[in-house]
């Protein structure tokens, strides 16, 4: 029997993007459903159109940059944003996976993957760019000096977006943070 991956990639449970400069090459059905979009919407487009800002487009970029550079793939949980529909400009939590298909220039070509976890964990609380990235990285388990070197930024101000984070979860401890974010 003589499989069909352009059906395969098509009809794949979960979201995926070739890419190539950080543009979609090519996207299925299920990244078109995530994002309320369609195909001819996306294709051709820079991811930053997936984000809730040019910002967090640019700083995410870069930081995954030397980690494609070293391994060749990358994972994380984000806030992503919805691009058209009856959700457009809905923020929600996703897990993105890509590798790159040349480590010297890790954005040249890449496939990416992409999980909606808003089912699991739902964006109850307005944040900041800055928070949504020190609130991915704290459910990672880093400790804030991990943090500020991952962001560049000192550990003092993580624990200032920590605290931020804390008052607007109404979480007591860091672990009761974590959880709260966990759980939307």
């Amino acid at each position: 029997m003589e499989l069909d991956y352009q059906l395969a990639f098509e009809l794949a449970p979960i979201g995926l993007v070739l890419s190539r400069h950080r543009s979609i090459v090519d996207c299925n059905q299920r990244v078109c459903e995530m994002f309320g979009t369609t195909r001819e919407r996306l294709v051709g487009q820079s991811f930053q159109v997936l984000y809730p800002s040019a910002d967090e487009y640019e700083r995410t970029g870069a930081r995954i940059a030397p980690i494609l550079n070293k391994s060749g793939h990358y994972a994380d949980d984000r806030i992503m944003k919805r691009v058209d529909g009856r959700l457009k400009g809905e923020t929600f939590w996703c897990h993105v996976t890509g590798r790159a298909l040349n480590r010297d220039d890790p954005h040249e070509a890449g496939i990416w993957t992409f999980e909606d976890l808003s089912s699991r964990r739902p964006v109850k609380a307005e944040l900041t760019a800055r928070e949504r990235e020190v609130a991915s990285h704290l459910m990672d388990g880093l400790t804030s000096k991990e943090i500020g070197r991952v962001l560049e930024i000192s550990h003092r101000t993580v624990e200032i977006y920590r605290a931020r984070l804390m008052r607007k979860y109404k979480a007591s401890t860091t672990a009761d943070l974590v959880h709260k974010l966990m759980a939307g």
